[in-house]
């Protein structure tokens, strides 16, 4: 069978680690022919063009800047980017017929890429894999509001591409249900569970290594070797509410019996870095480091040396969001601290299972009362529970096997 995946990430190659890129290895190696189509921002300066690497046909489109732009080049550069999609599709896979039309959001824009698709394969299977619900999610964090031009002319975007959509995967039971009451148009029973999912390595400690490779990473970032080491890692926006993760940074700078390290980048990243410089002037026993995104491997080897995870999202969503750094976190055995909105379930599931604990992103007290329960909780025993979880529910064999089965 010959798949195409249209997304709005950079993917070069399949090799690493990813959501996106585990997902096409694991139709790689069932069989499956695979084409990416993928954008190439213009801060790159990759030029359109076909590649044909580890066993998948990646074609790179030459694009504006989406990702981590300024608003006005973001909203233009993806406003074109579907037709830059399908003009590249046209001169590059023209011959090429497909059975399963693959593509992620965001962005919403791409439905005419979808269209044209279906148009020239039309026994194809097109199936959304549901990330971000937008433009919901910009109106309720502020970007602009509800009434506003913006939010209707997206919406109408949203629509048509779930009525372009043959199916309809989500990343929780929450989120299939805010979808379902939303858009009442669409049939119920084509909305689906298909959840960030990743591919699980055969990764284990030796006798007395895991110590050992504590010790170095710890001892190479500079970090304590005789505290818990708290860990959020990702994106830093708007999304994870940066001015509640300050609070409870803050509240907490002096503690001795814990250490946090924040990891990532984005577009609140000057705001938290700010406020830790100003910090680390002024204050000599801050137990706190922030550091700028590092490389997927050097990231997994920092979060395999620390031993709980956090995750934050801004109290006003209405949406459930469900961030699939979780998995890292899951994978390495790590119970986690969710401190999010009343509307995702990723805490909720995390409590009932026994791998984590929620707060609301509003008071840091409630932050820090978490972290006092988890620092005197069995750990090992939430992290191990994580792992089982992992293993049952967020594979790719199980998004494979959600997708797969729509197939003749």
């Amino acid at each position: 069978m010959n798949l195409i995946f249209v997304t709005l990430s950079d993917i070069n190659n399949i090799s690493y680690r990813g959501i996106y890129t585990d997902l096409m290895r694991k139709f790689r190696d069932e069989g499956h022919q695979v084409y990416i189509v993928s954008a190439a921002e213009r801060r790159t300066g990759v030029k359109t063009m076909l590649m044909n690497v580890d066993g998948a046909y990646i074609l790179k489109v030459h694009a504006l800047n989406i990702q981590k732009a300024n608003i006005m080049e973001k909203g233009v550069g993806t406003l074109f980017l579907g037709n830059q999609y399908v003009r590249a599709i046209k001169k590059y896979l023209t011959d090429v017929h497909f059975e399963l039309i693959l593509y992620s959001t965001p962005p919403i824009t791409l439905t005419n890429v979808v269209e044209y698709l279906k148009k020239k394969n039309p026994q194809a299977i097109s199936y959304l894999l549901l990330k971000d619900i937008f433009p919901q999610n910009a109106v309720d964090i502020g970007l602009f509001g509800k009434h506003s031009l913006f939010n209707w002319w997206f919406r109408r975007k949203e629509v048509a591409l779930y009525k372009v959509s043959d199916y309809i995967g989500s990343t929780s039971p929450a989120h299939a249900e805010f979808v379902k009451k939303h858009n009442p148009y669409y049939p119920e029973e084509r909305i689906e569970l298909a959840p960030n999912s990743i591919e699980l390595t055969n990764f284990h400690y030796e006798d007395g290594q895991e110590k050992n490779e504590k010790y170095y990473i710890r001892k190479k970032y500079n970090l304590p070797s005789d505290v818990p080491i708290f860990i959020y890692g990702g994106n830093l926006g708007k999304p994870q509410g940066i001015d509640y993760l300050i609070k409870c940074l803050d509240a907490n700078k002096n503690r001795k019996d814990c250490f946090f390290v924040v990891v990532g980048n984005g577009t609140e990243y000057s705001k938290l870095n700010n406020w830790y410089n100003e910090k680390l002037n002024h204050d000599n026993n801050l137990n706190v480091k922030l550091m700028k995104r590092l490389p997927k491997e050097n990231y997994d080897l920092l979060v395999r040396c620390c031993d709980v995870g956090l995750i934050f999202l801004d109290h006003r969503f209405t949406i459930p969001n469900y961030p699939s750094r979780l998995l890292s976190y899951m994978e390495y055995k790590m119970p986690v601290i969710c401190a999010t909105d009343m509307s995702t379930d990723i805490g909720v599931i995390a409590e009932e299972n026994g791998y984590g604990f929620w707060c609301e992103s509003v008071k840091p007290e409630d932050f820090t009362a978490l972290v006092d329960k988890i620092l005197k909780a069995d750990r090992k025993a939430m992290g191990e529970r994580g792992y089982e979880f992992l293993k049952e529910n967020y594979t790719v064999q199980n998004t494979y096997d959600a997708i797969i089965q729509h197939l003749p």
